[in-house]
């Protein structure tokens, strides 16, 4: 569950929380593993026929993933202009993904140093919540459209579920696409947020949602979508060692919290910490393995 653009993500201590996170969790390895399955075959159906193509990334973060999918997308159509807007609410990471495409040298870069042909493409940025862009696009009545919208793990932060879906769905051109990535459902963010909705749903996320809640959401709006789940695990045993840095980074990421252990009454912390290592993982050679699943969802036009 990758933050996105909430007041209390992705700047300071949180920042550092997510990047531990990234590091142990192989969540953007899952992310581009739909990218280099899924994405090939969509992008043909996608833009063929098309003069141009306009992409918008929805909580790009650093651009991780959004490289790749723009690089993909020039090499499936190497002579058609593509544009990207970029809606992302941390201006550090806006400034790492900017560094891609201008003459700036930021430390992340090396993450995405090999997809230089992507300078050739223009970026707007927006920085700034996905709910402040979508009112200023309904105030000016002329909105602009896209032939692909992604929004990777961060469906979790916007105020409500289903206008937000439904606008950014009303964005799409002819046969365009809607990618939402998101935590599976019985994933063990969904166990672990669930159980304790009343303890976690009090700050920048006010609701559990994960890919049922997305899919609920199509039907009743009566979207035609597909759904892919990628299996993903990682080793969370730090998180039972009271003394482990990593450990507490990834326990206040799971929690959105600046500090799991004072943010919650050793009942609470106890409760978690066994939900943790019984319900939402497995066990293997002494190790606890996070089931970290997630589900890539592709919306049609």
């Amino acid at each position: 569950m990758a933050a996105e653009e909430n007041q209390t993500c992705f700047e300071g201590r949180t920042l550092q929380n997510f990047q531990v996170y990234l590091e142990q969790s192989g969540d953007h390895e899952a992310s581009l593993r739909c990218v280099h399955n899924i994405l090939p075959g969509e992008f043909k159906r996608i833009g063929a026929g098309k003069s141009h193509l306009d992409v918008l990334g929805v909580g790009s973060g650093g651009g991780e993933i959004d490289a790749p999918m723009l690089t993909l997308l020039q090499s499936t159509f190497p002579g058609v202009p593509i544009t990207a807007d970029i809606v992302e609410g941390s201006s550090q990471l806006t400034d790492n993904f900017k560094g891609i495409n201008n003459s700036e040298r930021h430390s992340v870069i090396a993450l995405v140093a090999k997809t230089t042909n992507i300078q050739k493409i223009p970026f707007t940025w927006y920085t700034m919540h996905s709910e402040d862009y979508e009112r200023p696009v309904k105030e000016k009545g002329d909105m602009k459209t896209f032939d692909f919208i992604h929004m990777i793990q961060m469906i979790y932060f916007v105020d409500n579920l289903a206008s937000t879906i439904k606008f950014y769905h009303s964005l799409l051109k002819n046969n365009g696409r809607l990618m939402i990535i998101v935590e599976a459902d019985n994933s063990g963010w969904d166990v672990l947020w669930k159980t304790y909705t009343k303890e976690l749903c009090v700050g920048a996320i006010t609701e559990c949602r994960s890919s049922g809640e997305v899919i609920s959401c199509l039907k009743s709006q009566g979207l035609k979508y597909e759904e892919h789940v990628i299996p993903n695990t990682f080793d969370i045993t730090e998180c039972f060692n009271p003394k482990s840095q990593t450990g507490q980074c990834l326990l206040n990421f799971f929690t959105v919290k600046d500090n799991f252990y004072q943010s919650f009454t050793p009942e609470i912390r106890a409760g978690m910490l066994d939900l943790l290592r019984n319900e939402c993982s497995s066990k293997k050679d002494g190790r606890v393995f996070f089931n970290n699943n997630v589900s890539c969802i592709l919306v049609h036009a």
